[in-house]
């Protein structure tokens, strides 16, 4: 730590040196420079005059949403039933794609650190690059409109989530009692099955569980880019300005989600 004399002609420690705290304001003001460079270029081609009025039109739309029409609920049944099957179809795909993807990418279980874990860790890092809707849109483009693409979509984004928390649990894993099994003669399969599921399977419980979770979130909106559900419920509303149905929409997936953290969250205290 610096060492800056007084005028008395004593010395007292200092944060920094006076070079040092030159250099912190010029920092502090490239900061604040460059902030004001990304504000106007963020802001370049807002018409200031809709931000304005933004208030007005939100509680305007805000008039209309109410009360909601609950005459509409039962045809929003079928779409609820479709992503729920989205949501609980995608990730059991996910996880029987990612739980071979993530023993391979673990280092204590990998066959080849040099070529099968490296090509492991990117289809994880591919796999979670890519959002859903975007997967949806390619799934929607290959396979057409409906609920097969958004199982796809979902499942392919959650290989990643799944893969990623899976494998670094099997890494964390206890050696002892891995070595422990293997010393009494166990076959690889038997070493599995007693050495390492039983202490990844808590975790792997409540990462899936979560997952699912989170699919039943991504899963409501996939319907806007034609990956079937609630979605395509919630679009056609918007398109015609039905604001007590998109009301309803709404209620409705927010009673889903809650009743699914409910369900999440009672698992994860299960096996936790």
């Amino acid at each position: 730590m610096p060492v800056a004399a007084l005028s008395d002609g004593r010395r007292a420690w200092a944060r920094r040196t006076r070079a040092g705290t030159l250099l912190a304001w010029f920092g502090w003001l490239a900061l604040v420079a460059l902030t004001v460079f990304c504000w106007q270029v963020m802001t370049r081609d807002t018409i200031w005059s809709f931000v304005l009025d933004a208030p007005a039109q939100a509680a305007d739309i805000g008039g209309r949403m109410f009360p909601p029409r609950w005459s509409y609920f039962p045809k929003l049944l079928k779409p609820m039933w479709d992503t729920l099957n989205i949501a609980t179809l995608g990730t059991l795909a996910s996880v029987a794609l990612a739980v071979p993807v993530a023993f391979l990418a673990a280092r204590n279980t990998t066959p080849s650190a040099a070529l099968v874990r490296p090509a492991a860790l990117f289809v994880i890092v591919a796999s979670r690059s890519i959002n859903s809707l975007i997967w949806a849109l390619l799934l929607v483009a290959i396979l057409g409109p409906g609920v097969l693409a958004g199982i796809c979509a979902i499942a392919l984004r959650s290989i990643g989530f799944i893969g990623k928390l899976l494998y670094e649990a099997i890494e964390e894993i206890d050696a002892a009692q891995v070595e422990a099994i293997r010393a009494t003669g166990a076959s690889g399969p038997q070493i599995l099955a007693y050495g390492i599921v039983p202490q990844v399977l808590p975790a792997f419980a409540g990462m899936v569980t979560f997952r699912w979770d989170f699919n039943i979130r991504e899963s409501t909106v996939l319907g806007l880019v034609g990956a079937g559900g609630i979605g395509l419920n919630l679009q056609s509303s918007l398109n015609t300005l039905a604001w007590p149905q998109v009301t309803l929409i709404l209620l409705v997936i927010l009673a889903t989600v809650v009743a699914s953290e409910w369900i999440s969250a009672r698992v994860r205290a299960r096996f936790g």
